[in-house]
C-alpha cells in the first residue's frame, strides 16, 4: 500500500509513503539511524536486518520532547562528523514524531543539506509528523521555531510497530486524525464516531485515509502558505499550552486535543459552529481518553504567548476553526476580547 506525495517543482522531489511493505533497504554510501533507547529496545534489531550500506552507524539520543532542542541536533551533526558522514550519505529516522523532526532538522543542515528516511513508529508520527518535510527543534521562546522544510526520500509505516505503544502515545495519534477529520473530511468523522481505530484492518484503513488527507494537502501547498496552516487546527493553543507546561505534563498529541477544544470554543463565540458539533468532538476524543480541560493561570501570559507562534504575523495571530464538522476556516481578524473571553473560560 502506497501513497505518493507530489512535490512537482524544478526538480521533482516526489516519494512515496509505504504502509506494511517495508522491504530491504540497500545503501552504497554511509547510512546513520537516528533512534532512542526506547524506541531501539523494540525495533532496532529487525531494521538492522533489513538495512545494508557501506557502513552503518547508530546514533542514540535521549527519549523525550524536552531534548527536541539544538544541543541534541549539536550532538547528532557530531556524531554525523565522527563517523565521516559525507554529502552522499543518508540518515535514517526510527521513531516518533521527535526523532523525525530533528532528523530531518540535522539532515537539512548537515553540510548543507543530505537525504534522509522516516520509519516512523507511533500512529502521531505514521499519521501525520513523518509526512511533508516540516523539520525543527524547539527552544525557549516555543515549539518548533527553528526548523526547516527538508523532505524525506521515502516514508515507511509498519502497523506492527504500533503494538508496542503505551496507551497514550497511541491516543496522542488519534488527535491528529481527529483534527484531519473535522477540518477536511466530515463522513470519515462520522466514520470514526461508530468505528474502533484500534482494530487492525481499521488501523490501516485509517492510516491510509489520514496520510492520503496531508498527502493531498502538502502537494498543493508545501510551505504553509494557504491551506496546508489549516493542519494546524487546535495547533495555537495546544503550544502554548506545551510550553506553559514546559513539554513535561502532556504528549503532543494530548496538547492538540485540549487545543482543539479551546478552538472549538472559539468557532463557538463566533457561531461557526454549533454545540452540538462541539459536544460531539469532544465525545470522540474523550472516546480515545484524550485531555479535553486545562486550567490557564493567566488569560492575560497564555493570550501573549501566542505571538511567539509561527502562526502569527504582523502583530496578527491566525487561528484555525472548524465551520461545522467537515470545513474550516483560516481566521487572522478576531478581536482580542472575544479571545480573552475564551481563555477566561479555562481560567
Amino acid at each position: 500500500m502506497q501513497v505518493n506525495i507530489k512535490l512537482p517543482q524544478e526538480k521533482d522531489r516526489s516519494y512515496n509513503v509505504i504502509i506494511d511493505e517495508l522491504e530491504y533497504l540497500k545503501f552504497d554510501t554511509k547510512v546513520a539511524i537516528i533512534t532512542n533507547p526506547t524506541v531501539s529496545k523494540y525495533h532496532l534489531d529487525e531494521i538492522l536486518l533489513r538495512v545494508s550500506a557501506d557502513e552503518l552507524h547508530v546514533i542514540t539520543v535521549p527519549d523525550g520532547e524536552k531534548y527536541k532542542n539544538l544541543d541534541t541536533i549539536k550532538f547528532i551533526l557530531g556524531e554525523c562528523f565522527k563517523h565521516r558522514l559525507d554529502r552522499k550519505s543518508k540518515l535514517i529516522a526510527l521513531g516518533g514524531g521527535v526523532i523525525g523532526d530533528m532528523t530531518g532538522f540535522a539532515a537539512s543542515v548537515f553540510q548543507r543539506g543530505i537525504e534522509f528516511i522516516q520509519i516512523p513508529t507511533t500512529l502521531l508520527a505514521q499519521v501525520d509528523a513523518s509526512v511533508g518535510g516540516k523539520t525543527g527543534v524547539n527552544s525557549e521562546y516555543g515549539k518548533n521555531l527553528i526548523g526547516a522544510f527538508w523532505q524525506p526520500n521515502s516514508v515507511h509505516c509498519e502497523t506492527k510497530f504500533l503494538k508496542t505503544l503505551p496507551k497514550r502515545e497511541f491516543s496522542a495519534g488519534v488527535a491528529e486524525i481527529i483534527k484531519m477529520a473535522v477540518t477536511f473530511d466530515k463522513d470519515f468523522f462520522e466514520w470514526l464516531e461508530i468505528n474502533d481505530i484500534k482494530e487492525e484492518e481499521n488501523l490501516k484503513l485509517v492510516i491510509q485515509k489520514s496520510v492520503k488527507t496531508k498527502a493531498s494537502v502538502v502537494s498543493k501547498d508545501e510551505r504553509e502558505a494557504g491551506i496546508r496552516a489549516v493542519l494546524n487546527y487546535g495547533h495555537t493553543f495546544a503550544h502554548v499550552v506545551e510550553n506553559e507546561t514546559e513539554y513535561k505534563t502532556y504528549l503532543h498529541g494530548e496538547a492538540v486535543s485540549i487545543g482543539i477544544v479551546m478552538a472549538n470554543e472559539l468557532a463557538l463565540k463566533l457561531g461557526l459552529m454549533s454545540n452540538e458539533e462541539a459536544i460531539r468532538i469532544k465525545y470522540l476524543l474523550q472516546k480515545y481518553d484524550l485531555p479535553i480541560d486545562y486550567e490557564i493561570n493567566s488569560a492575560e501570559d497564555f493570550y501573549e504567548h501566542f505571538f511567539l507562534d509561527k502562526k502569527s504575523n504582523k502583530n496578527k495571530i491566525t487561528f484555525i476553526l472548524p465551520n461545522g464538522i467537515g470545513n474550516y476556516e483560516i481566521r487572522d481578524d478576531i478581536p482580542k476580547d472575544v479571545i480573552m473571553s475564551v481563555l477566561r473560560d479555562f481560567e
